[in-house]
């Protein structure tokens, strides 16, 4: 490094409970996009117009996740506000799957109380990541901490 090179630190981002987060939040975000494709895919041709909002959502879980893992901290309340979202389209289309037992409704490609238990499991999955994506935003992952390359810390700042 050259004489006068200041070195940037995020030191919140060496906590073990920060690390902890983060993963949780991503494993959260690829879980949910996993069982959100698997119901897309299974009731592709029972789904009506939700089509290009499911498939946005399996990118945008993706996406967000790829960010995150990267710790983009400002993409967590996206990945929150996004999941409250997700999470009542999943409590209100949970219990209608269950509903095409029923005579006179033709089955999907996956069974239809498969993918009404699918649906159903993706409620309390983004509940919990809501929960871990609001703690991961109170850890403060852009505390940056300037400091020069062969000395002692040149000042604190917010990213």
């Amino acid at each position: 490094m050259a004489q006068g090179e200041t070195v940037i630190e995020h030191p919140n981002r060496d906590k073990a409970a920060s690390q902890t987060t983060r993963v949780l939040v991503v494993a959260l975000l690829l879980i949910s996009a996993a069982l959100l494709a698997i119901v897309t895919i299974g009731g592709w041709s029972k789904i009506q117009g939700a089509k290009p909002v499911q498939i946005a959502y399996v990118l945008l879980y993706l996406v967000l996740a790829f960010y995150i893992a990267r710790w983009r901290s400002g993409l967590l309340p996206v990945a929150a506000a996004v999941a409250i979202v997700l999470l009542l389209f999943a409590a209100i289309s949970g219990p209608e799957w269950f509903d095409r037992n029923g005579e006179g409704y033709s089955d999907p490609a996956l069974d239809a109380g498969l993918i009404g238990v699918l649906t159903l499991l993706l409620v309390p999955l983004q509940v919990l990541l809501i929960v871990f994506a609001a703690q991961g935003f109170t850890q403060r992952w852009s505390v940056e901490i300037e400091r020069a390359a062969h000395g002692a810390p040149a000042g604190a700042r917010l990213a």
